[in-house]
């Protein structure tokens, strides 16, 4: 399967910020005429967080998981000159630049297991990508996950690929477990993991992981305290997700293991 190939558009109109955890994203609006969640590459975890967003994103959109569409956002030093806030002024002044948005999905609502129903396949597909991404932010405290025209979105992969925060030992993370999967708010309705671990073995491929690996902006690889250069970074991008897939099983079996225990 052949990766989706991300837009880019301006940002015309700062809309109001949506003030949930620490890095303020805000509802924007672009000039092809649609609103956008704007991620900044200024807030919280930065330039790494957006990575961390388009990788978890496209997998997922590879996979047939609904995902708003990506898109580069480009916002010049206008915005920040005209906002009184002074904490987003300074949001927005670090932000000049390519950031990433998310397609605003209008009316949708978060997701609740009491309510809404979910097939154990997209369930499965689910908790197994959030474990090859080794997401730690898919939880019933904070589910990053919508309904919208009865459909369930996945947004919000920040947290993901937390491995690129310590380059200097990214290694020692490729054969790793994760713990974390038993706080999955799907978990419990994961029972077709099997299914889901073969769905990504014939998907995920590396070829499919270099696609999305080459949309990512060399700017946003680049870190003065960091010893590797964009070109390196890719690469250890592509081998900690090839070993991952490589290791579907394992992380499969974990996975029915804590759904299990959790019955």
């Amino acid at each position: 399967m052949k990766g989706h190939e991300l837009r880019t558009a301006q940002v015309i109109r700062y809309v109001t910020p949506l003030r949930e955890g620490g890095s303020l994203p805000a509802i924007v609006d672009a000039d092809d005429g649609f609103p956008y969640v704007l991620k900044f590459r200024g807030a919280g975890q930065g330039k790494k967080a957006l990575i961390a967003e388009l990788i978890g994103g496209e997998l997922a959109r590879s996979l047939g998981l609904k995902m708003p569409e990506l898109v580069f956002l480009y916002l010049d030093d206008s915005f920040s000159k005209t906002e009184p806030d002074e904490e987003i002024q300074d949001l927005l002044r670090f932000s000049v630049g390519l950031n990433l948005g998310l397609h605003f999905l209008s009316g949708a609502m978060t997701y609740d297991p009491l309510v809404s129903e979910i097939n154990a396949l997209t369930a499965s597909q689910v908790v197994l990508l959030d474990s090859l991404i080794t997401n730690i932010d898919r939880t019933p405290r904070n589910p990053n996950l919508l309904m919208w025209n009865r459909e369930l979105w996945l947004i919000d992969h920040g947290a993901s690929l937390y491995f690129h925060h310590a380059w200097d030992r990214w290694t020692a993370g490729e054969h790793k477990s994760f713990p974390a999967i038993k706080d999955h708010i799907l978990l419990q309705f994961a029972t077709c993991l099997d299914d889901a671990a073969g769905l990504f073995q014939q998907t995920i491929t590396p070829s499919l992981i270099g696609q999305i690996l080459t949309q990512i902006p060399d700017e946003w690889l680049w870190e003065e305290t960091d010893s590797l250069s964009p070109e390196q970074k890719r690469n250890a991008y592509q081998d900690f997700l090839v070993s991952r897939v490589l290791n579907i099983q394992l992380l499969t079996k974990e996975a029915d293991d804590a759904r299990q225990a959790g019955l």
